[in-house]
């Protein structure tokens, strides 16, 4: 088994406005960066190895929690919300209605117009959480982290998540050679500078 610690970019100005940022390549904001200039991974982590996604969001988040040797990995670039980029969910709950709550309730295989899954979000994850073979720190998105948190607990994403996961923690998962996912533990805080 392989550690795995999952964390999530830190604030960005769409955040704020609970706009869908998929793909949009969003830097943090003021917010986001002061948050993180006071924040550092828990020293039980200090020998694991580094990755992000690509975005510069998670690129700068990893560098300010003190990421050496930063490997860009685009497997962890978050889920394609297509034509939904930019929009909030409330917009697109107004906007199309039942049509939307169609959608939603697909669960896993919800697909935005033009967009990815969460299902294809996992099918893409695989490859690489069976390449992993050293302890490592991801930093990556909502959607990529979800979608590891589907795997791992069996979970449709049609009802409540059977466990909530706190956005501006560490979660740390086990990963067997397979891929299979376990959660050893979800909601490590990151500690005070």
């Amino acid at each position: 088994m392989t550690a795995l610690l999952m964390i999530r970019h830190g604030k960005t100005s769409w955040n704020a406005q609970k706009k869908l940022q998929g793909r949009q390549d969003i830097p943090l904001s003021k917010e986001g960066t002061n948050l993180l200039l006071k924040k550092k991974i828990p020293g039980q982590f200090d020998d694991f190895h580094w990755v992000s996604s690509p975005l510069q969001r998670a690129r700068q988040t990893a560098e300010l929690l003190g990421g050496d040797l930063i490997t860009v990995k685009e497997a962890l670039i978050e889920m394609d919300w297509g034509d939904w980029e930019g929009r909030t969910i409330a917009e697109l709950r107004s906007e199309y209605g039942e049509e939307m709550s169609r959608e939603e309730d697909k669960g896993l295989h919800m697909t935005p117009p033009n967009g990815e899954s969460p299902y294809r979000v996992q099918q893409r994850l695989k490859p690489w959480l069976k390449s992993l073979g050293n302890p490592t720190i991801a930093v990556a998105h909502k959607g990529i982290i979800r979608a590891m948190k589907s795997l791992a607990y069996d979970w449709d994403m049609k009802d409540k998540s059977p466990v909530t996961f706190d956005w501006n923690c560490a979660h740390l998962f086990d990963v067997e050679e397979d891929g299979k996912l376990t959660v050893i533990r979800p909601n490590i805080p990151l500690e005070k500078k």
